[in-house]
């Protein structure tokens, strides 16, 4: 029998059975208990109550006026538990909820672009969003709560987040299509030494060209472009040239030509999805890891 000293969930769904069918054997009779165990428990909860809820009728009960009020009370209470429980429900069937995803820019271009697409078709109640940033920052917003789930690229550091790495992903060159080597198969780095690169950044130890200098020469950055299609836009000009992620391959101009680099000097970069460590994960951000391994 529930606690007499707590108006729990049970006993207001007691109250309110018999209060709807007059009796303690037609409640007994809906909710699977005797008769007994019914009368137990309204005396239990006049008790915790301090007043009789019910007058013992000839013919059945009938709330008294402070069940009358109770009953009001008991109804809302058991309205807004079988909300919530549907509403737990629809969450776990992934029939509502939200998904906060971030990525880094290339990865937006084909890898997490299909597993939304996939996401959506298999659960279209779901509100999914996305933000896209630098590794850096994303980890931050990750680590906030303000994301469900990050495409992280590099290693680190990742204190605080659980990594599932997806790939290793290799760089490609990207030239101008008139450009001496565009019609190799594969070039070495050291063929790139005399040229103009477009990096991210006026420091080449903070880019994806850092590799060209554990292979003697600093490369010469002439343009910094952080976005993507700058990038391209100045590497189709002729200005320069760049390495570019392989997840971003499919979606070069057709004006730039990418190359192979050399097996022994390609530059790898690990890419993971990440979520925040300690923290229990949603159905959707656990159904959207799932579809992003695929």
């Amino acid at each position: 029998m529930p606690d007499a000293h707590e108006l729990s969930s049970s006993l207001l769904r007691v109250f309110v059975e018999v209060a709807r069918l007059g009796s303690f054997t037609a409640a007994g009779t809906r909710l699977g208990y005797t008769q007994s165990a019914i009368s137990r428990q309204i005396s239990a909860l006049e008790d915790e109550a301090g007043t009789p809820l019910f007058d013992r009728l000839p013919r059945g009960v009938r709330p008294t006026e402070p069940g009358r009020r109770l009953l009001l009370h008991a109804e809302a209470v058991l309205d807004r538990l079988e909300a919530a429980r549907r509403e737990l429900a629809d969450l776990r069937e992934l029939a509502t909820g939200r998904l906060r995803i971030g990525a880094f820019a290339t990865a937006d271009v084909s890898l997490v672009p299909k597993a939304i697409a996939a996401f959506r078709a298999a659960y279209p109640a779901v509100v999914v969003t996305l933000t896209e940033g630098y590794t850096p920052g994303l980890a931050k917003r990750l680590r906030a709560g303000e994301l469900d789930v990050a495409i992280l690229s590099g290693d680190g550091p990742f204190d605080g987040l659980d990594l599932r790495k997806l790939c290793d992903d290799p760089m490609l060159v990207a030239l101008p299509a008139g450009h001496r080597l565009a019609r190799r198969r594969r070039v070495r780095l050291v063929d790139l030494a005399e040229e103009q690169w477009i990096a991210g950044s006026d420091r080449s130890e903070d880019t994806l060209i850092s590799s060209c200098l554990e292979h003697g020469f600093r490369p010469r950055i002439g343009f910094v472009a952080r976005d993507w299609l700058a990038k391209q836009g100045l590497v189709a000009a002729g200005v320069g040239i760049t390495l570019i992620p392989g997840i971003a391959a499919e979606s070069v101009r057709p004006d730039i030509s990418v190359v192979r680099l050399h097996p022994d000097e390609v530059p790898v970069r690990a890419v993971h999805a990440a979520t925040p460590a300690g923290v229990a994960l949603s159905p959707a951000t656990r159904a959207f890891l799932g579809m992003v391994n695929d």
